[in-house]
């Protein structure tokens, strides 16, 4: 069995620490536990292949910045040849309190822009995705400044509790499926 997992973020040192990356972030502290290094010179942006037993997956953090993520898990998709019932998302989310994750199955893009432009590209909504939340500590209009800004030091301690967590969800992901591992890590 074959998944791409995509973190989702945008490219660049001013991004690096912002709450809209956490995509990144996350597939980072997989790569690093799995002793893996991103090749930064793909197509549509940076890739490793790795195993978490008897699922090969391929790890992708897009170079099209988030409005065009779409063109990167699309391309992926065709070019591994990946089911999107096998693909993952990991994306920072507004709606639910920071540090909480939610694995879903399908759903809208809620306004997120890295997800209309996959749902744009792949064509459909039945796509499975890690909601990392964010939380929306912010005053009315200021949500872009927030979501590109950078992480509080409480906040970065808390992520160094949290991200663990979410790739523990994406190696149950591919081994156990999609309802167990939304039984297992959901609402905790």
């Amino acid at each position: 069995m074959k998944f791409l997992i995509v973190g989702l973020g945008n490219i660049g040192d001013e991004y690096a620490n912002t709450r809209h990356n956490i995509g990144f972030k996350v597939l980072d502290a997989f790569a690093k536990a799995s002793n893996l290094v991103f090749d930064n010179d793909t197509r549509y942006g940076a890739t490793v292949s790795g195993r978490v037993k008897n699922a090969e997956l391929l790890l992708l953090k897009p170079s099209t910045y988030m409005n065009l993520s779409g063109d990167a898990v699309r391309y992926w998709m065709q070019r591994e040849k990946i089911p999107v019932e096998n693909v993952l998302i990991i994306v920072d989310d507004l709606s639910i309190p920071f540090g909480s994750l939610r694995l879903k199955g399908n759903g809208s893009a809620g306004g997120h822009n890295g997800l209309k432009s996959i749902e744009a590209r792949v064509g459909t909504q039945q796509y499975a995705r890690i909601r990392f939340g964010i939380g929306n500590d912010f005053p009315k209009g200021a949500q872009v400044d927030y979501v590109l800004g950078e992480w509080s030091d409480e906040e970065a301690k808390r992520l160094e509790e949290r991200i663990p967590i979410a790739v523990e969800m994406i190696k149950s992901f591919c081994l156990a499926g999609l309802q167990n591992t939304m039984n297992q890590f959901n609402n905790k």
